[in-house]
């Protein structure tokens, strides 16, 4: 047994651990305290392992679900960027970024690079599984505002032409899904008033 590789990989191990404690802004489902980043990504995991059928392109499963484990470890530094703050999201790569370097510096040589490369597989967007991997991160939290009552939504005065900036790719990675959340979360939250409609009609 190589004892400094098994070494590494606990230091990482123990460190995302702090995973747990970096707060999002989404509510859980019951409206009353906000889930954690930890929380979010075992949700998205189980959400790809069911839905993966509704994928636009055939996408490999486990390499979908380890992006989605791993792609939010970089916030025990830089902190969650809340999906509306505009200032916030000019510096979130660079700070994002930073943080990959050091917390994936812990692990062995070649499980650095492999997780590292998922990691900017991710942020790159462009393969199947990128796009599905996307796909979840937008509709997981739509999913949960619109469980507890579109609460984030109404304090916040969120409009729908906010809502369509940032789901501006998700249809890329299963269009049959988005079309499911923009009636099921979206629209019947326009129409309950917890998010303002203002997009333009001809």
């Amino acid at each position: 047994m190589d004892r400094e590789r098994l070494e590494r990989q606990f230091d990482f191990i123990k460190e995302i651990d702090k995973e747990k404690f970096i707060q999002r802004q989404t509510k859980l489902s019951d409206g009353v305290r906000r889930e954690n980043d930890a929380e979010h990504a075992w949700h998205m995991a189980i959400m790809t392992v069911l839905l993966s059928e509704y994928a636009n392109e055939k996408i490999d499963v486990l390499r979908t679900v380890t992006m989605l484990l791993i792609h939010d470890i970089v916030e025990i530094d830089a902190g969650d960027t809340y999906a509306y703050d505009e200032e916030g999201q000019k510096t979130q790569h660079e700070r994002e970024s930073r943080a990959a370097d050091r917390i994936y510096s812990l692990l062995p040589e070649d499980q650095k690079k492999k997780l590292r490369d998922i990691w900017e597989e991710f942020e790159e967007g462009e393969t199947a599984e990128a796009k599905f991997a996307h796909t979840m991160d937008n509709i997981q939290p739509a999913m949960l505002n619109a469980a507890n009552g579109g609460v984030a939504w109404k304090e916040r005065g969120i409009s729908m032409s906010q809502i369509m900036k940032r789901n501006a790719h998700t249809a890329e990675g299963s269009q049959k899904l988005w079309d499911y959340a923009f009636e099921n979360f979206f629209q019947k939250n326009i129409d309950a008033g917890n998010i303002r409609d203002d997009r333009k009609r001809d």
